[in-house]
């Protein structure tokens, strides 16, 4: 029995430590955190008598769960939240099973749903931040040069497989309803690699295939129209080609922008280069992230990355690419 009460006080001690760490440097919630602190050391002073025998009892090289592991990955912020918070919860409702502190396990328990509840509305709201964060390296496909649908996807995957962070769905010449099809198989693809998901300027398509957010042009819906309909949560990002396109971005509620071409590219040919210098502009003077765009590729990108650029975003260099992963991964280092 007390091998069991020890095992679930140090769970329980150990997942409140990791939810108070989110609180205080993710959050930056001081209420929350004195919170979780308190109800931490709740935890720890009932048992504080017993600290001995518990210790005494504990037996962890003959514990046969210690070689049972979880496969489930946890690789963003969220996660974490969600398994420590529920780890916790498990641990108070075994303890209170136990220890003889029924009563009061319990009452720590349904603390730790209220305080659950607040913590990952806060996280929603903040969880734009930790996905964009680190990812430096943002494809833009192109699927009108591939001979098949299944062609374009297996590229697709390559790409997000050797490095790539963000992966934009720009299709210009398709119907809504190829779009949607199209883009609920990148989402899918996406999500199996960790990667954010974004879709070119539709807002509608976005919204359906459950996309992580919408990349707007200068002539397309507004920050503020695209953000209704797809709500807080949503990445929002725009398109700039000089500063007062970037402090209209910013005023608006951008999460993030583009700044290019900074190269002229047959994507866009009827478009003047911004060149470097606007790269230079852009790393003196915002804030939020940006990512340089327009023929980039990787014998020019050291001068990108040395104008000031930390991230980039590519069409055709990854795209139509003979050999994809060799292509990322050089980037990948170039940026690093």
């Amino acid at each position: 029995m007390k091998r069991i009460v020890d095992a679930n006080l140090n769970r329980a001690v150990e997942g409140l430590r990791v939810v108070e760490e989110i609180a205080r440097f993710v959050l930056d919630d001081e209420g929350l955190s004195a919170e979780l602190k308190s109800l931490r050391h709740k935890v720890c002073r009932l048992f504080d008598c017993d600290y001995e025998a518990l210790l005494m009892s504990r037996d962890t090289g003959n514990d046969v769960g210690t070689g049972v592991s979880n496969p489930a990955e946890r690789d963003n912020v969220e996660t974490i939240f969600k398994a420590n918070i529920k780890r916790v919860q498990e641990a108070l409702r075994v303890l209170g099973e136990y220890s003889g502190h029924r009563g009061i396990c319990d009452k720590l328990r349904y603390e730790t749903y209220t305080l659950e509840q607040r913590i990952f509305e806060g996280l929603k709201m903040n969880l734009k931040k930790y996905l964009l964060e680190g990812k430096n390296l943002y494809l833009v496909t192109n699927s009108d040069n591939f001979a098949s649908e299944d062609e374009f996807l297996d590229a697709v995957a390559l790409a997000l497989k050797s490095g790539v962070d963000i992966v934009q769905l720009r299709e210009k010449n398709r119907p809504a309803s190829e779009f949607i099809a199209l883009g609920k198989k990148v989402r899918e693809l996406a999500s199996t690699f960790g990667a954010v998901f974004i879709v070119n300027d539709r807002v509608d398509v976005a919204k359906i295939v459950e996309a992580d957010g919408v990349h707007l042009g200068q002539e397309d819906i507004s920050i503020a129209d695209a953000r209704e309909i797809l709500g807080e949560n949503a990445i929002i990002g725009v398109s700039t080609h000089c500063p007062e396109h970037v402090e209209s971005a910013i005023v608006g509620g951008a999460d993030y922008i583009g700044v290019g071409p900074v190269f002229k590219t047959p994507t866009k040919p009827l478009k003047i280069p911004v060149g470097l210098e606007y790269v230079e502009w852009a790393a003196k003077n915002i804030d939020i992230p940006f990512f340089a765009i327009g023929a980039i590729n990787t014998d020019n990108i050291k001068d990108v990355r040395k104008a000031g650029a930390a991230r980039v975003a590519l069409i055709r260099e990854i795209m139509d690419a003979k050999d994809i992963e060799g292509t990322v991964k050089k980037l990948k280092v170039a940026l690093e």
